[in-house]
């Protein structure tokens, strides 16, 4: 039976264990030239490494990312040194793979959901840093998007506890979950209270959605204000600031 993967959605992980069980079960002997082939390729490679552990490696390049290599070789329990030589072979010899194209697409799947969350933490940051007491100050430009079912109290929580948690953490919101039931202000707020992870996950979404819209048009705006202050700059050379006012005045 193939293995199920440990790091990735139930459902997603139930898929994969089939497509592997599917490849295994219809897969073909492989012929004597290409026994030789993998003898050859073997003497190449590791050779101590299981299919199981080359689906670790991928993985691992999907859960970190492929620059990611410490990390890689913690999950793993191999030396640095080793992952460092299997990722240059796999690197450049990759295409070789029967599921190459696969393999690449869910690695390359993983590294954008690295780069969306360290997105997302970026503008986080940018929107905290505005406030000397975020959990008390914070502002949220809902426009028409506020809705019925949370308070601004509420959503302010959620917004500053998973900055502080830190949103690229793997549990965030299982964590957010803890900190909503600990929290003394929302001690009888049994609605907040009784979300699930997955319900906080989806409101902190769309309030991040906000607040990344919200940051994009300040720093959209930035150059305007600078383009503005330019031309006003030009105006005050070329009709004469008040120096060049007073200078004339001395003149007449």
């Amino acid at each position: 039976m193939a293995e199920k993967p440990k790091d990735v959605p139930v459902k997603e992980a139930e898929k994969r264990q089939a497509e592997e069980q599917k490849l295994i079960n219809n897969a073909r002997p492989l012929s004597e030239k290409e026994q030789e082939e993998k003898a050859e390729l073997l003497t190449q490679a590791v050779t101590d490494w299981t299919k199981r552990e080359f689906q670790q490696f991928v993985r691992g390049n999907e859960k970190y990312g492929r620059e990611d290599l410490e990390n890689i070789a913690k999950e793993m329990e191999r030396p640095i040194e080793e992952i460092r030589a299997y990722a240059k072979v796999f690197w450049e010899r990759y295409e070789e793979l029967q599921d190459a194209e696969k393999v690449i697409s869910q690695i390359e799947k993983g590294e954008a959901r690295i780069q969306r969350k360290h997105a997302v933490a970026k503008a986080l940051d940018a929107k905290i840093a505005k406030y000397k007491a975020p959990f008390q100050q914070l502002r949220i430009s809902y426009g028409t998007n506020k809705g019925k079912t949370y308070t601004e109290d509420e959503d302010r929580f959620l917004v500053c506890e998973t900055h502080r948690l830190g949103y690229d953490k793997e549990n965030v919101f299982e964590e957010l979950r803890q900190s909503v039931r600990m929290a003394p202000q929302f001690r009888f707020d049994w609605f907040l209270k009784s979300r699930t992870a997955v319900e906080l996950q989806r409101r902190c979404n769309t309030l991040i959605t906000l607040i990344e819209r919200e940051m994009g048009e300040v720093i959209d705006a930035k150059p305007t204000s600078s383009g503005a202050e330019k031309k006003k700059a030009e105006k005050t050379v070329k009709t004469g600031g008040p120096t060049a006012k007073k200078a004339k005045s001395a003149a007449k």
